[in-house]
């Protein structure tokens, strides 16, 4: 569990700087800056940033209990390759994705890594597959509904990396 823990607090750190210097979120977040001004760093920076208090709480819960379950079983460097590599994959179709619909988003936070994460478990545990689909699409789409503006194709473009990754 040495890399899950230090991704959530790094994430932690970076949430206080955050709070501390906000004007860095337009240029360490994930936005169009990404392809106008090369922020070529954004689709990694971004995993760690949040939006706020609750988002952080959220993300590291979810973290720690499949950044704990995977790490355990796939080792610290192949962890840390797949949390790494997913997340920025799914930056990189995220901003791809508001390219491609002319959306001024910022993107921020771990939730597209996260679902890298989710997805791979969902692969390869039959039992739980059912139910972590159900909670990838929950964590999607209920938000949306009740009006919180959410990157909900992050969570799926993660998910689907997850899905496909090759374990070795």
């Amino acid at each position: 569990m040495k890399a899950t823990k230090i991704f959530i607090i790094f994430c932690i750190a970076v949430f206080i700087l955050q709070q501390l210097y906000p004007s860095t979120a337009f240029y360490f977040g994930l936005n169009l800056y990404f392809f106008k001004n090369l922020y070529l760093w954004q689709p990694l920076s971004s995993m760690f940033m949040h939006g706020n208090l609750m988002h952080l709480a959220m993300n590291m819960a979810v973290l720690y209990q499949f950044g704990s379950l995977l790490e355990r079983n796939l080792g610290t460097k192949n962890f840390t390759k797949l949390f790494i590599i997913g997340g920025f994959l799914t930056g990189i179709l995220s901003v791809l994705f508001l390219y491609i619909f002319n959306l001024n988003h910022l993107l921020v936070g771990a939730s597209g890594a996260i679902s890298v994460l989710i997805g791979l478990v969902a692969r390869h545990d039959v039992f739980n597959r059912k139910g972590l689909i159900i909670a990838i699409l929950l964590i999607s789409f209920a938000p949306l509904m009740l009006g919180v503006n959410i990157a909900w194709y992050a969570h799926l473009f993660g998910f689907i990396i997850g899905w496909f990754w090759k374990i070795k």
